[in-house]
């Protein structure tokens, strides 16, 4: 595959519009939730106003640690349940009554932290409450931006979400900072300004949420055809008339008569539907599939990412750098900035699986120098260091800013993008949910083995992850196709077909550009989308 843009079909220029744009960064903005509590959070429950007013200043060393993880733990738990109850939400309701179901939980969860005084349950109550939130988000907003973007951007607008997050991991980052000079870190306000800043995004996306468009095949599969038909048009700036609404209207009803044969002798309802679903998982390729989204997920959250977090305020500290939370701040910048290039620019020219090897290359030998530094050097115990120790010292700094900028387009948002893109909309809300509750179970795991594995390894953490980043090179290379520009009715092919367990071979299978044939007959002229029938193209599915 090129370095380009690749059409599945002939594109009106109308269809890349604004409008599709400005939907994609509305729905995306939710991904801010979660990207500044990762930033801010840490930081505030240790400040000492919060933790006089808290009582945790009086509690014993190991209490004080049990409460940090505790903290952590219940928005983590939270975030997990959350992406479970999405699908049941996304199936009854729709995309977009769930996300506003997801920002009035979260709102309410932000509001009660922030008004909380000296009842540490109440910062509990309100971080379990943001994140059940947060966890409906990560199990929607992906899937629905797959399904609202047309296929040649669709990289591009299911990537704002992991530029949302990033934006907001930099706006926590700078919070901090600028609580940390300006406000007296006694006081309530070292706390309660940073509670408070999360009704920002998260008011602002609630707001959105109103104006969201429904998916028009969630509409169409509920008999609102004419409803869909004027969201396509709008999306789309066309006609609904134009052939290229058509066409898309047809392969809409084609995926709806695939997803109703999942049901089939089941019954009706969530429960028929997820009957059928778990009927469809006898198909080799959806498990295949499901286990892929699993694998990403895991490799995503042990690939070094949180190891960068802990070192990197110790080895800024032994070489002179007193300020940590400005040098913390730039290796948000360095993120952030190749986040916004990155999904903005490059992943619909240099699609998901080059990157993605690229990045975690790269990541594994940011690792590798940085395990032997703090082997060599140990930045964290020495009360002198040695000229050599300090400029290797200025060259883990490098280091750690390098991994910050090639992570930003490799594991930490590929993963998403991947699995939104690969299942079919008759699995979409139950891939979304699935995606969600790996990526809060692989970081929950994460940070719970962390802490032991850093006791027993030290040094040698930073080379486990080296292997793990090792690992996704070789995960990526066999299983993982480049998915750039291909219509979501052709994945059924592209992961049954004989590049199955073997991806690097797209291309050669699937000439010239990796795509797999899709034989699909319009409708005919004058005729509708129900008229129009699906040939016979090979969904293995069909033969459970």
């Amino acid at each position: 595959m090129g370095f380009k843009v690749i059409e599945d079909r002939p594109t009106p220029s109308a269809v890349y519009n604004w409008r599709v744009y400005l939907m994609g960064c509305c729905i995306a903005f939710g991904a801010l939730t979660f990207g500044y509590d990762a930033a801010f959070i840490g930081t505030t429950i240790t400040r000492p106003g919060f933790t006089a007013a808290f009582g945790i200043d009086k509690m014993t060393a190991s209490e004080k640690t049990d409460n940090s993880a505790n903290l952590t733990s219940s928005f983590t738990a939270a975030c997990f349940f959350g992406a479970v109850f999405a699908w049941p939400m996304m199936e009854a309701w729709g995309r977009r009554p769930a996300l506003q179901v997801s920002a009035a939980i979260f709102n309410i969860g932000a509001i009660v932290m922030t008004a909380a005084s000296h009842q540490l349950s109440m910062i509990y109550a309100g971080r379990v409450l943001t994140g059940l939130g947060v966890g409906i988000i990560t199990a929607v907003v992906p899937s629905f931006l797959a399904e609202l973007s047309p296929p040649p951007i669709r990289g591009v607008l299911t990537g704002l979400f992991e530029i949302a997050y990033q934006i907001g991991n930099l706006v926590g980052f700078w919070i901090n900072y600028g609580v940390t000079h300006t406000i007296d870190l006694q006081s309530s306000k070292s706390y309660r300004i940073p509670l408070a800043v999360q009704l920002i995004p998260g008011g602002l996306f609630a707001i959105g949420c109103v104006f969201f468009k429904e998916s028009p095949m969630l509409l169409i599969k509920r008999g609102r055809e004419e409803e869909a038909i004027r969201n396509l048009e709008w999306l789309r700036m066309l006609p609904g008339d134009h052939q290229y609404i058509q066409e898309e209207l047809a392969m809409i009803h084609a995926r709806i008569e695939e997803e109703n044969k999942v049901a089939g002798g089941e019954g009706k309802g969530i429960k028929g539907y997820f009957m059928g679903c778990l009927r469809e998982m006898k198909v080799s390729s959806i498990r295949h599939r499901f286990v892929l989204v699993m694998g990403m997920m895991f490799l995503q959250n042990f690939s070094g990412a949180i190891t960068i977090n802990y070192y990197s305020p110790s080895i800024f500290k032994a070489i002179g750098l007193t300020d940590v939370t400005l040098w913390t701040g730039i290796y948000g910048l360095f993120k952030a900035g190749g986040s916004i290039v990155f999904f903005i620019w490059g992943i619909d020219r240099f699609g998901r699986r080059k990157p993605w090897m690229l990045s975690a290359g790269l990541c594994g030998l940011c690792l590798i120098y940085l395990g032997t530094y703090i082997k060599v050097g140990h930045p964290g115990t020495s009360t002198i260091l040695s000229e050599s120790t300090k400029k290797g010292g200025n060259a883990a700094t490098a280091f750690i800013m390098i991994f910050g900028l090639v992570w930003s387009f490799g594991g930490n948002g590929l993963p998403w993008v991947v699995s939104a893109e690969i299942f079919p909309v008759r699995l979409r809300s139950l891939a979304g949910a699935w995606a969600g509750c790996c990526q809060w179970l692989s970081s929950f795991a994460a940070t719970q083995a962390f802490p032991k594995m850093l006791l027993k390894m030290n040094w040698g953490v930073f080379i486990f992850f080296a292997g793990v980043c090792a690992a996704t090179v070789l995960f990526t290379f066999i299983w993982i196709p480049d998915t750039k520009g291909i219509p979501i009715e052709a994945m059924d092919v592209l992961f049954s077909g004989p590049s199955k367990h073997s991806q690097w071979r797209q291309k050669k299978v699937y000439p010239p550009d990796g795509i797999p044939p899709l034989n699909f007959s319009l409708p005919a002229q004058g005729g509708t989308p129900h008229e129009g029938k699906l040939k016979d193209d090979y969904f293995e599915h069909a033969a459970v």
